[in-house]
């Protein structure tokens, strides 16, 4: 006959089943912990690098400019007309090549603004899905283009063009240099803006229709208007990234700091002028060297300047939809 467990023996198999019960679920608890713990101190370090990263690249170009600064009045280098630090006869005015840099992003931003918007609509409010799976695909070949190969296609390609229509330009000149900087930021500007454009509820758009309003009205009075705060963070954003921009201006544009908007003319850039240095026989720990630490500063200073810009008018021009 088989056994029968008695009262005593009952409460003790419930005891130990509990007890590996208890256990499997303490268990199962400490290992979801240490998970979470993990990739909480992995994600932290990760930002950490982040943080110390540009820590460090902030550190550098301070250190350094400021030692610049020991020799070299700041008002003279923020208000000089006069770039020459390679030459026998010195002069550190930054105001040429921040006047280059500005040429060229003004160039870029007159291309790249209408096109890219223009484009960004058409993708979100005119483009079947068919064409839209092509067009795409080769804005972001356009993004993934080194710099270089857009430096030597303004320089072997566009100069020509524009030589045979002004026979005044110069081989090394600032209109081919910007409007092929423009086509490089194009695919930037597209996508931002259509990511705000498709962002405004199609409820709005619905309602417009309803009240008779045609597909250009609704684009217009309702669509751009609501995506207005993503559309501008885009330009903000462009024009940060054609400020930062080296290669092109490098190869196309010139090495020669000047004032003035002669666009068929060559001007330097800043970050044309520290390739320059960068590459050249510039002794280290020489004043001649640490101005690529005092116009990099500069280059850093407006193009946080921009992004601060970018975020604030984000804010300012944000639609809140429920």
């Amino acid at each position: 006959m088989g056994s029968v467990l008695r009262p005593k023996d009952e409460v003790a198999v419930k005891t130990t089943t509990g007890g590996r019960s208890s256990d499997c679920w303490h268990g199962s608890r400490r290992r979801r912990v240490f998970v979470e713990r993990t990739v909480h101190t992995v994600l932290f370090m990760c930002a950490a690098v982040s943080v110390l990263t540009t820590a460090g690249i902030v550190i550098t170009l301070v250190g350094e400019t400021i030692q610049f600064f020991g020799d070299v009045s700041i008002v003279d280098f923020l208000t000089g007309t006069r770039w020459t630090p390679l030459f026998a006869s010195q002069h550190f005015g930054v105001l040429p090549l921040v006047n280059g840099t500005v040429a060229v992003a003004l160039i870029a931003i007159v291309v790249a603004v209408p096109i890219g918007l223009l484009t960004a609509v058409f993708l979100s409010e005119y483009a079947p899905e068919r064409v839209r799976a092509i067009v795409k695909p080769i804005l972001e070949i356009l993004a993934g283009i080194p710099t270089v190969v857009y430096g030597y296609f303004a320089l072997q390609f566009v100069t020509p063009i524009l030589r045979e229509l002004f026979p005044q330009a110069q081989i090394f000149n600032v209109a081919s240099a910007g409007i092929v900087m423009g086509f490089m930021i194009l695919p930037m500007m597209a996508s931002i803006s259509e990511d705000a454009i498709r962002a405004v509820p199609r409820d709005l758009r619905q309602g417009a229709y309803a009240l008779g309003s045609t597909k250009l009205e609704v684009i217009t009075r309702v669509v751009v208007p609501g995506a207005l705060s993503g559309i501008l963070a885009a330009i903000i954003l462009s024009i940060s990234r054609a400020i930062g921009e080296t290669m092109i201006v490098a190869i196309a544009a010139g090495l020669q700091p000047k004032m003035g908007f002669d666009l068929l003319s060559s001007m330097e850039t800043m970050t044309a002028y520290i390739v320059q240095v960068s590459l050249g026989d510039t002794q280290q720990d020489t004043i001649e060297f640490r101005t690529i630490f005092a116009v990099g500063t500069l280059l850093f200073v407006l193009t946080f300047v921009m992004n601060i810009l970018s975020d604030l008018l984000v804010r300012r021009y944000r639609e809140a939809y429920e």
